[in-house]
Parts: C-alpha cells; sequence; structure tokens
C-alpha cells in the first residue's frame, strides 16, 4: 500500500505532465492559428472583430433631419410626426383641436 508521501509526490508528476500538456497544446493552437491567419492575410484587427475606419466610416449613417409636419403658432414648437406625441399636441387635441389645425 502505497504512503500518503508517494501518493503527494504521484500528484505532485501529474500535475507537471498535465501543465506540460496544457502549454504543449497551447502552443500548437496558437502555431496553428498564426498559419491561417498567414495564408488568409488576417491581422489581430480581424480576429478581435474591430473593423478599420474605412469599413466604419461607410457602413455606419449619420441619422437624418426630418422637416416638421405640425407647429404649435402659440409657442412656435413643432413636431415631425414621428415618435410620441408631444404634450402640446396631445392637450390641444383633447380640448377639441384638430391635428390638420396644425399641419404646417
Amino acid at each position: 500500500m502505497s504512503t500518503l508521501q508517494d501518493l503527494l509526490a504521484q500528484r505532485a508528476d501529474i500535475e507537471k505532465q498535465i501543465a506540460n500538456m496544457q502549454s504543449e497544446a497551447r502552443a500548437a493552437t496558437i502555431a496553428k492559428v498564426r498559419a491561417m491567419m498567414a495564408e488568409f492575410g488576417l491581422t489581430a484587427a480581424d480576429i478581435s472583430g474591430k473593423a478599420s475606419s474605412v469599413r466604419a466610416t461607410s457602413a455606419v449613417k449619420a441619422p437624418s433631419k426630418v422637416a416638421a409636419k405640425y407647429r404649435n403658432n402659440a409657442t412656435g414648437d413643432t413636431w415631425t410626426g414621428r415618435g410620441l406625441q408631444p404634450k402640446w399636441l396631445k392637450a390641444a387635441l383633447a380640448d377639441g383641436a384638430k391635428i390638420e389645425e396644425f399641419t404646417i
């Protein structure tokens, strides 16, 4: 039967073997990835998902301004007709006004 010291020594040897195998597997994987990057002409930026500045600027469109369709003549507030109705328009409609009265 093994003693405690023998088992601890075996455990230390096994842990060293595990660490060595992990290190070898990692090195082999890194070599494969580098070879594939060279084969396909990829860079670290391509791998990380960060687009180059040329790609990023052409893919993103700046939001465009929309002309106002409705105006509150008393205050000069406007609304494009998109999104939720503003409070001033809701209040006026609730008081009996028609939305056509505010059309620009």
